[in-house]
């Protein structure tokens, strides 16, 4: 890369804080600048056109359209534009989907400024960058077995997750609501849970259900 060739950057997160920390953070490189901010993956779609940045620096969760929702219509729509996520989910389930989308990269938000800019010039190059942090949950979490949820536990963990009770949730899938406790039950003693609060926490964290 040449030393006169700036980096187009447009950063997206929904915190106007996060957005000036990353900003001078990265500018502190010369090599980089930043031609826009957006607060939703909607608007960064918008913005893309408008400013055509070579990097997009982006958050996963952020109202109207998510960050992983985002990467995808980035690659099938503006596929020249290189998607980086900048995030502080550090789950496998996470860090999957937004690769499967189409991102070039994966940084976790604590990681240094020298790593972000870094990570930045690497995605534009047109390499794949993890951070370590990344790196480390990927190899330590692929090794473990999945847990064998059905597609049907899956459902009603989710709507669970979302607040829903075992009636509402017996309504929604047309099932009686001893059905629904039963698949709690189940769901509960393959995931080594005993509390609806640790249904939601794994709900969370395994991208089964997003805040």
């Amino acid at each position: 890369m040449k030393n006169e060739v700036k980096i187009r950057v447009l950063l997206v997160d929904d915190h106007p804080l996060v957005l000036d920390g990353i900003r001078s953070r990265i500018e502190l490189d010369e090599t980089i600048e930043v031609v826009g901010e957006g607060r939703n993956g909607e608007e960064a779609l918008k913005l893309a056109v408008e400013r055509k940045p070579d990097v997009v620096l982006m958050d996963i969760s952020m109202p109207v359209m998510n960050g992983i929702e985002s990467a995808g219509r980035f690659a099938t729509e503006l596929p020249d534009i290189k998607v980086l996520m900048l995030t502080m989910h550090d789950n496998r389930e996470y860090i999957t989907k937004v690769l499967n989308a189409g991102a070039k990269g994966y940084i976790l938000k604590d990681v240094s400024s020298h790593e972000m800019i870094a990570a930045i010039q690497s995605v534009y190059e047109g390499k794949t960058y993890y951070s370590s942090g990344v790196t480390d949950i990927l190899l330590n979490e692929g090794s473990k077995k999945e847990v064998p949820l059905t597609e049907r536990e899956k459902t009603i963990l989710c709507l669970l997750a979302e607040g829903n009770s075992n009636k509402h949730v017996a309504r929604e899938l047309d099932i009686s609501v001893r059905t629904v406790e039963t698949h709690r039950r189940n769901i509960k003693r393959k995931l080594n849970l005993k509390t609806s609060a640790g249904l939601v926490k794994y709900a969370i964290e395994n991208g089964i259900v997003e805040l």
